[in-house]
C-alpha cells in the first residue's frame, strides 16, 4: 500500500517542478503514477482525468486529489492535494511579499524561455501515450475530432465534454443516465456559491474574511483554464469591489505564468496584495476548498460508473474530449513558445530524450532552466 509519506513526497516534487500549466501537470502525473509507480492503469488515469474535467475547479489539482483518494482514501486526498498546492503557494507568497516591498517582479524571462520548450515536449509525450489508450475505436476518434473542432470554435469547455459524453453513450447504442451524476455536483456548486456570496456580502472592506468567501465563490463555479480564473478575478476584484488595479492584475497574471504548480495559486498573490499574509492563506484555501469537496463526493462513483456499459461510454466520450482540449491547449502553447530555431531545437531534443531514451523529465526541466539562465547572463 502507498504510504502517506510517499504521496506527500511525490506531490511536493510535482508542485515544485510543475511549470507549464495544467497540461504539463497532467503529463508529469501520468509519467509518475502510471509509467513509473504503476499506481494507476492508463484507463484509470483517463477516468480520473475525465471526472476532474466534469467538476468545477483546477483540473490538474483535482487529478492530484483523485490520485491521493485512490491510494489512501480521505487522508490521501488531503495529503496529495495539499502537497501539490503548497510549494507554489509558498513561492507565490514570497514573490508577493517582494512585490509589495519593492514594487516589481523578478526577471525570469530567460529561464522560462529555456523551460517552456521542454514542457511542450513533455506534454506531447503524454498526449501520444494517452491517445493510444483513449482512442479505442473509430467512433471515439470521431468524437475526439468533433470535440477538438468545437473547442477550437470557442464552444464552452463543459458543453464540449457533455456533448462528447452523450456521443459516447450513443456510440455503444445504449440509453444511459450517467450524465445525471453531474446534477448533484452542479447543485452543490451553486449552493456553495450562494453561501459564499452571503459570507462575502457581510463585510465590505478588503478583510481576510471577505477575501476568503470571494475566492470560495469563484472556486465553486469555475470551469476552464487559468485565463478563465483571471476573468472571474477581474470581474470580482477590479470591476465590482475595486480592491485591485488593472496593473496589479497584470502582475498577478505574470506570477501565474512563471511559477510552478497550480495556476490557481495566483489567488495567493492577490490575497496578499489585498489583505496581507492572512489574506494570502485564506485566498488559497478559499479557491481550492471546493475542489477537495467535489472530488471527495465524486471519486467513489467513478469505479461504479465504469462498470456500467452506458456510463462507461459516457466516460470514454469525456476522456477523448479531455484529450482534445489538451491538444488544443498544447497547440496554443506551442505557437507562443516555439518562436525561433533555438526553442524548436530544445523541444525536439527533449522529445527524443523523453521518447527514445526515457530520460526523467525533472532533469530536462532543470537543464532547460539552466540554458535559459545562461542565455540571460545570470
Amino acid at each position: 500500500m502507498t504510504s502517506l509519506k510517499e504521496l506527500a513526497l511525490l506531490f511536493l516534487k510535482l508542485g515544485t517542478i510543475g511549470f507549464g500549466g495544467p497540461a504539463a501537470h497532467i503529463a508529469l502525473m501520468r509519467d509518475e503514477v502510471v509509467q513509473k509507480r504503476k499506481w494507476l492503469t492508463e484507463d484509470e488515469f483517463l477516468d480520473y482525468l475525465g471526472a476532474a474535467n466534469l467538476i468545477p475547479g483546477p483540473n490538474s489539482t483535482e487529478l492530484a486529489i483523485h490520485i491521493g483518494h485512490k491510494q489512501r482514501g480521505i487522508p490521501g486526498l488531503l495529503v496529495a492535494g495539499s502537497c501539490f498546492i503548497l510549494p507554489a503557494m509558498l513561492i507565490v507568497w514570497i514573490i508577493a511579499w517582494g512585490y509589495q516591498k519593492y514594487g516589481s517582479l523578478p526577471e525570469v524571462a530567460g529561464i522560462l524561455a529555456g523551460i517552456k520548450p521542454v514542457i511542450i515536449a513533455i506534454v506531447l509525450q503524454a498526449i501520444w501515450g494517452l491517445t493510444k489508450t483513449s482512442v479505442k475505436n473509430i467512433p471515439l476518434g470521431v468524437i475526439g475530432a468533433i470535440a477538438l473542432l468545437l473547442s477550437a470554435l470557442g464552444v464552452d469547455e463543459i458543453l464540449v465534454l457533455g456533448i462528447a459524453g452523450v456521443l459516447g453513450i450513443l456510440s455503444v447504442q445504449i440509453r444511459g443516465r450517467s450524465a445525471l451524476v453531474l446534477i448533484p455536483t452542479l447543485i452543490l456548486s451553486y449552493a456553495l456559491r450562494a453561501a459564499a456570496a452571503t459570507g462575502a456580502e457581510s463585510d465590505s472592506a478588503a478583510s481576510p474574511h471577505r477575501v476568503f468567501w470571494s475566492f470560495v465563490k469563484i472556486g465553486s463555479v469555475l470551469y476552464g483554464s487559468g485565463y478563465v480564473l483571471l476573468a472571474f478575478i477581474r470581474a470580482e476584484f477590479v470591476e465590482k469591489l475595486h480592491w485591485l488595479t488593472e496593473a496589479q492584475l497584470l502582475d498577478a497574471i505574470s506570477v501565474g505564468q512563471f511559477t510552478p504548480g497550480p495556476v490557481f495559486t495566483t489567488a495567493t498573490f492577490i490575497g496578499y496584495i489585498m489583505a496581507g499574509s492572512a489574506g494570502a492563506i485564506l485566498a488559497t484555501i478559499g479557491i481550492f476548498l471546493p475542489a477537495f469537496i467535489f472530488v471527495a463526493l465524486s471519486a467513489p462513483l467513478i469505479p461504479r460508473l465504469r462498470k456500467s456499459k452506458s456510463a462507461g461510454g459516457f466516460l470514454d466520450g469525456v476522456n477523448v474530449a479531455s484529450l482534445a482540449l489538451m491538444v488544443l491547449v498544447t497547440w496554443q502553447l506551442g505557437r507562443a513558445t516555439l518562436i525561433d530555431w533555438k526553442s524548436f531545437l530544445i523541444s525536439a531534443v527533449a522529445c527524443v530524450l523523453l521518447i527514445r531514451y526515457k530520460l526523467n523529465s525533472v532533469w530536462l526541466i532543470l537543464a532547460g532552466g539552466a540554458l535559459g539562465a545562461l542565455a540571460l547572463g545570470i
